[in-house]
């Protein structure tokens, strides 16, 4: 499976979250997301454009690995894998033994939202600002997913560039 992204700075949330109002998009509520990244002691995850993270939001933990963007659409598109954890704390002490180490931690507010076969996040990160994020799964057609991603972003009154980069990414670059 592959997860097609698009990110978007954006101004305010407000009116985007008035227009998935308006379309009666499917909302699930606002979360604090932490997550906490790691690199491997066997390659540079920087290197090989991968991640692993742990994820604290609503009482529950993910694990997920991504594996490198591809950038043939103009919007971040790659491999994604999620599994659940019982604790993240234990998970993420396993990983330390294991040589892994922390990286960086990201800490944002998401509210979430289904519209169609749409995954949308209106997102307040940390040291970074507002953001849109319009996230459509695909197997193979990837040019299906990115019309729709460009479709709803019209819809929804969005404007403004692509962001290739992760909040990670992000917020190392400021450092």
């Amino acid at each position: 499976m592959l997860e097609i992204e698009l990110k978007v700075r954006v101004d305010a949330l407000g009116p985007v979250r008035e227009r998935l109002q308006q379309f009666k998009a499917e909302s699930f509520g606002r979360v604090h997301e932490h997550d906490i990244y790691y690199n491997a002691p066997h390659r540079n995850f920087a290197r090989t454009d991968e991640a692993l993270r742990v994820r604290f939001a609503g009482g529950k933990a993910v694990v997920t690995y991504k594996g490198a963007k591809i950038k043939n659409l103009g919007l971040k598109a790659r491999e994604e894998l999620n599994t659940g954890v019982e604790s993240g704390e234990v998970f993420g002490e396993i990983l330390a033994r294991l040589g892994f180490m922390k990286t960086a931690e990201v800490n944002k507010w998401r509210e979430h939202y289904r519209y169609g076969n749409a995954s949308i996040a209106l997102d307040e990160v940390e040291h970074l600002g507002t953001f849109v994020e319009i996230e459509v799964i695909a197997d193979t057609e990837t040019q299906a997913a990115a019309e729709r991603i460009d479709t709803i972003k019209k819809e929804l009154g969005i404007t403004g560039e692509a962001i290739l980069a992760s909040y990670l990414e992000l917020l190392q670059s400021r450092q």
